[in-house]
């Protein structure tokens, strides 16, 4: 069991993430300020001090916690979803769909300096299981020959580089990005290229 203090501190810092994130949202890493956070969060800016040691290892944290949010989002969509096929169309569209409703933050991500973005291997760290998930589902339905058989987890991490591209080019558009258009147009690349070939035909 937590203890009350626990508790509050976990509130506090979970209030002081989100204000975070509408302020580097709204200008970006570099306009964004402690005492705008302070005051978006309703917090004294020494408030901030007691969480964090200063700005950048406040948008780390917001850039974890946004990207386990989204994995486990994206697991629960996944164990939801029967078969291949609609398997690879949860784990786009929780991606896509955050994206979306993140537009600006990502937008940050994609756009700030490398120091303060995150590491390849923090990205597949966050990306792993759910990857592994999709991989092993790639697995199965190669084996019943529903696919043709490819690396696995290979294939599934080719998905996930697609899915991100998506996110990037809808990010750089100017017309509003709908996450199920863009899933389904992906999917069918996707699918059409897992189809075992044709059986050959003997002369």
């Amino acid at each position: 069991m937590k203890t009350k203090q626990q508790v509050v501190s976990e509130f506090r810092r979970s209030e002081i993430i989100s204000a975070a994130r509408t302020i580097f949202a709204r200008g970006g890493f570099n306009a964004g300020i402690m005492d705008e956070i302070a005051r978006e969060a309703g917090v004294a800016k020494g408030t901030l001090y007691l969480y964090f040691k200063n700005k950048t290892e406040i948008y780390k944290a917001v850039l974890d916690h946004d990207m386990r949010e989204l994995k486990e989002s994206t697991i629960e969509r996944l164990d939801a979803a029967t078969g291949l096929k609609n398997k690879i169309r949860a784990f786009m569209l929780a991606r896509l769909e955050r994206a979306r409703v993140n537009r600006e933050f990502f937008r940050i991500m994609d756009s700030d300096s490398r120091s303060l973005s995150y590491t390849r291997s923090q990205y597949r760290d966050w990306l792993r299981e759910p990857v592994l998930q999709l991989a092993a589902a790639l697995e199965m339905a190669a084996a019943k020959g529903e696919i043709r058989r490819l690396d696995p987890e290979k294939t599934a991490w080719m998905i996930v580089d697609m899915t991100r591209g998506t996110i990037q080019r809808s990010l750089l558009a100017s017309t509003d990005a709908q996450p199920a258009r863009d899933a389904e147009f992906l999917l069918d690349f996707i699918w059409a290229a897992l189809q075992p070939p044709p059986p050959s035909r003997k002369r």
